[in-house]
């Protein structure tokens, strides 16, 4: 599992920095920047996505990842130990984008 942390305040699943949800999915097949991809899971405050969640915040997420050029897929996963989710205030998910993002090419 990779350590997530998450700053889009403005995401459901998002409580205290952390994931409600017990995995994401970085979408982005063909970044090759960290804008270029981004978390495919976010769903905005005020649908009830996360209201309705029973999973606590936690750190540690499984993370499916579309990013073929990032050195840290691995058959479609994440294999870094740490990532960060960034978007702030974002109100879609592509206003959201993979901060650890690094391209292989």
């Amino acid at each position: 599992m990779t350590k997530l942390d998450c700053n889009v305040v403005n995401c459901s699943y998002n409580a205290d920095n952390c994931c409600k949800r017990g995995d994401i999915h970085v979408e982005g097949i063909q970044a090759k920047t960290p804008s270029e991809t981004c978390c495919g899971s976010f769903a905005p405050k005020g649908c009830g996505c996360g209201s309705n969640s029973t999973q606590e915040a936690k750190k540690d997420t499984n993370v499916l990842c579309d990013a073929c050029e990032c050195r840290f897929n691995e058959s479609k996963k994440c294999t870094a130990g740490h990532i960060g989710i960034a978007g702030g205030h974002a109100d879609s998910c592509r206003e959201t984008e993979c901060g650890s993002f690094s391209c292989n090419c």
